[in-house]
Parts: C-alpha cells; structure tokens; sequence
C-alpha cells in the first residue's frame, strides 16, 4: 500500500475545534508517541522481508516503540494466532507450486496484512462506521466525537472521503496505512466522556451505497483494514439487500469485531424500536452473523438516537471498554483468518477420507503388472525347465546322453534341427526380440498398472493434488516401459538361460552313482553273455540276462525316480528365478513411479495438517468482551 509523502498536509488539523498540545514527556511529537512523527508516511514496516518475529508482534501489539522497550507477554490469543499465520505461512510455501496464485491470493493477503500491522501502535483500535446514505453515520460520528468533524446535511451523499478521529497521539502510521490524508485527521473535543475512549480512532466512512464508485471504493478499502466496524442502519433500510449480500453476509465470521447500531429509534412510536431490533436480528442470524448476547461472544446489537442522543453513552461505554482489551486486532485477523481457511478447504480437505495412501493391495497389484510385462511368470517356467534338464542330463541313462548327444550334432544341419536345439535349451543361444505385438502389450500393461496405481492414490484427495499424483505418476512412467524391457533383456535372458549350472541337491551324486551302477550291471551281464556264446565262459543263459535286464530296467527306473526328486527343487529354482526378475520389476516400479507418488502424498499430508492448525481457530478464539 503506497503511503503519503506530502509532508505539509500529513499533520494533525484541529480544524479550530482542539488546541494544539503540549509535547508529550520524553519529546516525542504529538503525531509521532510511537517513535515516529506520522507525517514521512512510513506504515513502521522495515519495507523487507517480515519474519516470524514480526507476526508475533504484530497481532500481540508489540512494536510500536520502534523495539526501544520489550514485548508484552503474548495473551493466550495472540499466541493461537500466531499458531494459525506461521502454519498459513508455511502452507501457502508448499502449495505455491501445487496451486494458481489466484487461489492462495487471499491466504497472501492475510499473512500481510497481519504483517503491516508491525510497527503501529498497539495502544489503538481503528473502529469505521459505515453504513447507507441517510442512516446518520456521520451524525453519530460527530455524535462521539463531541464536535461536529463529519459534514451533515440533505445534500447526499455527504462525506467523500474517509475522516478520521483519534482520541490519543501515536495513530499517524495506522492511518498512513488508511490512507487518511492529514487535513482529514481531527482530534475530539476533550472531555471526562472522550478519556474513556483514549487509544480508538474512529473512522467516517463514505456510503456504502453510494453512486458515486470512488466513495465505494474507500469503503471497501478502509473495511479490509480496520479493527472493527459500527454497521449503522435506520428504520428504512435495516433489511437493505446491498448491505447485507455484499457486507454483513461475506464478513458473517466478523461478529466479534461487529457492532450492528439502529439509529434514528427516536422516530419509531412506542414498542416499534423493539420489533424493528428483532427483526433486525433475525436478519443478522440469516445472515450467519453470531450475537453477542447473554455474555456469549458475538456481534453487538442496540438502538440509538444520534440526533437526540439516545443510546449513545451505551455505545460510547462498549466501545471504550472494547477500546482498552486491546485484542480487536488479534480477533480481527484470527477471523481474517478463519474466512481465508473456509475458501481454502475444498483444496485441502476431502470429506469422507481418512487419508491419502497406496495400499498394500494396490502396491501389490502394481508389482504383479510389472512382473506381468518383464515376463517374470514364463523366465521362471524357463529357469525351472533348464534345471530339470541338467537333472536329466547328470542322471539320465548314457544310452540316452549318448542319443542326445548325436541329435544335438546333427540337428544344426536343418531348420528343424534348430528347433529342437531351442527346445532342448541349448547354450550359447540369443534371444530373439519380442514381436511388436507383445512389445505393445507390454508396454499397455504398463501404462495401466500405473493409471491403476495413481487412481488408488488420488482416491479422495481434493482436485488439485490428485492432479499433482497423477502427473508425478505419468512423469515416472515416461521411460518406465524402456527400462523394463532392459531388465528383460538381461535379466530375463540370464534366468531364462543360466550362463552356471543351477545347484545340485544332495541326492545328485547318489542318483548319478545309481545310474553307473545300473550300466555297469548291463555292461557286465552283456559281458559275460558274450563269453558264454564264444565259449570262453560255462554256458549259463539265466544270470547274464538277468543281470542285463536288471540294468536295462533300472537305469530307466532311476532316471524315473530322479525325474520325481526333481520336480520339486527344480519348482523351487523356478518360483526364486521369477522371484529375482519379480524384485527387479518391482524395484524399477518402486523406484519411478510409487516413491515420487507417495513422496507427493507426503506433502499433501504435510499441507493438510498445516492446514489443520490454520482451521484450528474457526470454533472461534474465547473474548473477554461481554
């Protein structure tokens, strides 16, 4: 806000109604009790960067000395408040990047009005009477005031510009920040009745409704600012649509820092002032507006006459007790405040939803996707094939090795010779490429493990940051699909195709020595029958075919057995193969896509419960005005 700078203007004018005073001990100028002389057009603010320090001091009403005397103890208000603007602060820093600036302008704004409020003068309360054209603000301005400041007359409307009376020095810079020039500046006249009212500066403002869009555009300026404001309706216009839907209704969580004054009751007969007030709350209570009755904290409500007179020592009496709690500042900005975290709740809370997080199932389902497209399932079909083929290999009968052998010499010769060494599972053999059909598969599984992923975490979350999920789940994803086919490639292929021999169980050597014995059983009995037929050995056909049968049989048998053995460890050599690929995949997943999400989800649970502290306060911060 641009201050005054015209130094010959920016003086108190007592317009012939007070004399000049004395200076104050200490010095210190008329105009300037706080430390300054009000007329360099200085608000206090250092024009930097305001800290957590300064918040304190603004809404606890240190400062004003210029730092010569230390701060007062903060009041149990003063210091929720100061709760609620640092985690406002610290709110708005995280969503900067998450949320437009139009959405957070008026967090921004709150956070530096209650910084602007540093460096002023704690000892005052800057009250506005506003209201209608015709409902007598001015009349009970000067009414207050003891003099006539304001300009009353039937010519409307009347008053142009803010006027501004202050019962006590030290209030240049709170007006400087109204942007109350200094010929507009009044003091009142002094009284016993103007002591109790020492440390308010009352403030005249232009018509709410006025034609003219300038004077509507002081009040709309001076109303962001002020401490407080005395609404002032008349008989006529008390039900005015503009003064309710464009003020009384948007400023509802205002009502302890509301003062709603009937005027003009000397011209209702008899019990008229009664109904007309009721009426008059009734509206307010449509309104949302809370009353301040029966000691509950609220806003005020009473009739008055400012020509006769009536009511106005009741009013002078509650604005001077106001007055000196000195805490209208503190429960102006905590509602501030509290309509700031209404606005912005759609954006951080999700009615209905306990949290944002990815489930198990959720992250189980995504690894399964991942571990679906690298082919894990089939690599782990491969690995436990390969490993019953070494098993039959070491305990196989050599009779078969030795048939295995020759195909496996003959078959490179043929095209189908080639397939049945890929089906044998050769060594040394490449991997063909993935057709295109399968790689795009692939790569749709992909992309819908990760929509899928997403989806379960923005389940509940406000739009902005399920939005903020989803396209750190797409940023993650963009070469996921890539890399996937990487560990496919190389890990698969080693899986699939195992450059060692897998481990031998401990029945191997038994197994493979069975199988020996079982030749040399068929090698012996065929030894001995060709003995017996070139008559070296006594003629005895039984036992060498017997012998012969024995081992023709068993090696078979053996090679059954071990078949069986095998299946087992060879599952298991299988299932940890699929298991490794699996852990990669989902490693890869992990890595791109579900720790970027659920570090956003983080920051949403960070900004919530910021959020939290900062709606801490909508139940209302307790008053001791009664």
């Amino acid at each position: 806000m641009t201050a005054l700078t015209d130094r010959t203007d920016d003086r108190w004018d007592d317009g012939l109604i007070a004399r000049s005073r004395p200076r104050a001990a200490g010095g210190l100028e008329e105009d300037g009790a706080d430390g300054t002389d009000g007329s360099d057009g200085s608000d206090g603010s250092d024009g930097g960067d305001i800290g957590d320090d300064a918040l304190v001091r603004a809404v606890s009403g240190a400062g004003s000395d210029g730092g010569k005397s230390p701060a007062p103890p903060l009041s149990p208000e003063a210091q929720a408040l100061r709760l609620r603007l640092d985690a406002l602060r610290q709110l708005v820093g995280l969503s900067r990047t998450r949320l437009d600036g139009k959405t957070l302008a008026e967090a921004g704004r709150v956070l530096d009005e209650a910084a602007a409020r540093r460096g002023l003068s704690p000892q005052h309360t800057v009250v506005a009477i506003a209201g209608a054209t015709g409902s007598g603000k001015s009349t009970l301005f000067n009414s207050l005031a003891g003099v006539q400041i304001s300009e009353m007359g039937l010519r409307r409307p009347t008053t142009a510009a803010p006027i501004a009376c202050s019962w006590s020095d030290g209030a240049a810079g709170l007006l400087d920040r109204l942007e109350i020039p200094g010929r507009l500046r009044r003091r009142p006249r002094e009284t016993s009745e103007a002591e109790a009212l020492r440390g308010m500066v009352l403030v005249d403002l232009p018509d709410l409704d006025s034609a003219v869009g300038a004077h509507r555009d002081h009040v709309d300026r001076v109303l962001a600012l002020v401490d407080a404001v005395v609404w002032v309706v008349d008989p006529e216009k008390y039900a005015d649509a503009v003064l309710h839907e464009r003020y009384l209704r948007p400023l509802a969580g205002h009502a302890e820092v509301t003062f709603v004054v009937l005027n003009q009751v000397d011209r209702l007969p008899g019990e008229a002032a009664d109904l007309v007030l009721d009426d008059l709350r009734r509206l307010l209570d449509d309104d949302g507006i809370a009353l301040g009755e029966h000691g509950e904290p609220g806003a005020t409500v009473l009739g008055l006459s400012a020509l006769t007179g009536e009511g106005v020592g009741e009013l002078r009496e509650l604005l001077g007790q106001f007055t000196q709690e000195r805490g209208a500042a503190t429960r102006r900005i905590s509602a501030d405040v509290d309509r700031a975290a209404v606005r912005l709740r759609p954006l951080y809370v999700a009615d209905g939803h306990s949290g944002p997080e990815i489930g198990e199932a959720a992250r189980a389902e995504f690894e399964d996707r991942l571990a679906e497209a690298v082919g894990a399932y089939a690599a782990g079909l491969a690995a436990e094939r390969a490993w019953r083929r070494n098993a039959g290999k070491a305990c196989g009968t050599p009779w078969l090795r030795l048939w295995r052998w020759y195909e496996s010499r003959r078959a490179p010769r043929s095209l189908a010779g080639l397939a049945a060494l890929a089906a044998i599972g050769g060594r040394g053999q490449t991997v063909a490429p993935a057709p295109v059909e399968e790689e795009v598969t692939a790569r749709q599984r992909v992309e819908q493990a990760v929509r899928a992923v997403a989806d379960e975490a923005v389940a509940g979350l406000p739009d902005p940051w399920a939005q903020a999920v989803r396209e750190t789940a797409v940023r993650g994803a963009d070469r996921l699909p890539e890399a996937l086919d990487e560990i496919a490639v190389t890990l698969g292929a080693a899986v699939a195709v195992p450059s060692v021999k897998p481990p031998r169980p401990t029945w191997w050597p038994a197994a493979v020595l069975g199988q020996a014995a079982m030749t040399l059983v068929q090698i012996y009995g065929g030894l001995w029958l060709v003995g017996q037929i070139v008559g070296v050995l006594e003629p005895k056909l039984l036992p060498p075919v017997l012998l012969m049968v024995a081992g023709i049989i068993g090696g078979p048998l053996v090679e059954w057995a071990c078949s069986i053995a095998a299946r087992g460890p060879a599952r298991r050599y299988g299932q940890d193969a699929e298991r490794r690929l699996r852990q990669a995949a989902a490693g890869c997943g992990r890595a791109r896509v579900l720790e970027p999400v659920a570090a956003e989800l983080l920051r949403y649970r960070e900004v919530r419960e910021q959020y939290a502290t900062v709606a801490a306060g909508g139940s209302r911060l307790s008053t001791t005005r009664q």
